[in-house]
């Protein structure tokens, strides 16, 4: 089961999609914080605008150099434990809205990587009980300055500035990410093609982690890393990404003047 989060130029919904007739079974509220009680409408996929499936009430957690080739192309050791850093919610945008290039990089490169979107209000999760506070898992692209983290030392403005956490089409229910292909695409171009199963640290472990660092609420996102082939992007281009199993997506990218 996909869910999507969506517009017809009113407030946002959430809706199934049913796969057969492309329409979206429209639900009642927000699926993270309810159920999937339905309203009995049903909206052709093509006369939607689709946002961003979750927009999380407090943060999305970023998972840094969870591949190891990944790690490799950028002169790095893996860390023996997840290396963990945060992007606000106001970096969320969703399907072809525009990245906007920060005016203090000259150097941003796409991440493609699956995120977990969590359940509910939890702590010390077990990793043998990660699947109980797991809501579903969605794409998303990690955009990042990848000059200004070199500068830096520490990562927040290399990747938490507006527009740097792009994420869709869908959120996925009960799907095995054990082993799924992560891509991203620039101007149709494939940069990244790795698959879940070269995670470093698995989606449970992760989640295990990070409860013992901070309180996950519900729609708290967690970006479990990217594989290698991560690269510039520019003014012009449209980058995709894409998660087997959940979707694809793409977005513009421009330079404010």
């Amino acid at each position: 089961m996909r869910i999507a989060r969506f517009t017809t130029g009113e407030n946002p919904h959430y809706g199934i999609l049913d796969e057969e007739t492309d329409e979206l079974v429209v639900l009642r509220g927000d699926p993270i914080y309810g159920d999937l009680d339905t309203t009995g409408r049903r909206v052709p996929l093509d006369d939607v605008r689709l946002l961003s499936p979750v927009i999380p009430r407090s943060k999305v957690i970023g998972i840094g150099r969870n591949y190891a080739d990944h790690a490799a192309e950028m002169g790095n050791e893996v860390p023996a434990e997840p290396l963990v850093f945060l992007k606000p919610n106001t970096s969320v945008i969703g399907p072809d809205d525009p990245i906007v290039l920060p005016a203090y990089s000259q150097n941003v490169h796409h991440e493609a990587e699956l995120a977990v979107v969590i359940s509910r209000l939890c702590k010390f999760v077990p990793a043998e009980k990660a699947n109980d506070v797991i809501f579903g898992y969605t794409a998303a692209n990690d955009v990042t300055a990848r000059d200004v983290q070199a500068t830096d030392g520490q990562w927040t403005r290399a990747k938490g500035f507006d527009t740097s956490c792009p994420m869709g089409p869908y959120i996925a229910l009960d799907l095995d990410v054990s082993d799924v292909a992560v891509r991203a695409r620039v101007d149709g171009e494939v940069r990244q093609d790795g698959r879940t199963s070269q995670l470093v640290h698995k989606v449970p472990e992760l989640i295990a982690y990070v409860s013992s660092i901070f309180t996950l609420l519900p729609g708290d996102v967690i970006l479990t890393g990217t594989p290698a082939g991560v690269g510039p992007i520019d003014v012009g281009q449209r980058v995709e990404v894409e998660i087997e199993g959940i979707g694809s997506f793409s977005n513009p990218v421009v330079r404010r003047d």
